[in-house]
């Protein structure tokens, strides 16, 4: 899963991200927040709640994502700073299906991961793309 045209498309996405998004530095808002006023959880924290320590394969103003590999299968972990910046990755990626998709995070794998990875991520399981009428939503 970790093939060169894989990793290709996300730096390209990274970017396409960065360039997108409205400015305003800081550092690293990654996934939704547990609650009001919580802070979003980051690659990192969304990894070790599925028992990985993700290999990061883009760390971006805007993005971050990491690699991981666990007796679930493998699988990609993105967080964004901001939902415009989520958005607009997920209208470039909709080849990526299905994906698990929370508040400013999503996970990329196949069916059968995903389905053991929202037993402890929760979020919403995408089947198809987003942007069509036809997109099934589980959860």
């Amino acid at each position: 899963m970790t093939t060169i045209p894989r990793l290709a498309a996300l730096a390209l996405l990274a970017g396409l991200v960065a360039g997108c998004s409205s400015g305003g530095g800081g550092g690293h808002l990654a996934a939704g927040a547990q609650g009001p006023g919580a802070a979003p959880l980051t690659v990192e924290q969304l990894a070790a709640k599925v028992g990985c320590t993700p290999r990061m394969q883009v760390n971006a103003a805007e993005l971050r994502t990491g690699y991981c590999k666990t007796p679930d299968g493998e699988f990609f972990v993105t967080t964004f700073k901001s939902q415009a910046g989520k958005d607009a990755w997920m209208d470039a990626a909709p080849e990526y299906n299905p994906h698990l998709v929370g508040p400013l995070w999503t996970v990329l794998s196949s069916r059968k991961v995903l389905d053991l990875l929202r037993e402890r991520l929760g979020g919403d399981l995408h089947l198809t793309d987003h942007r069509t009428k036809k997109m099934q939503v589980v959860g």
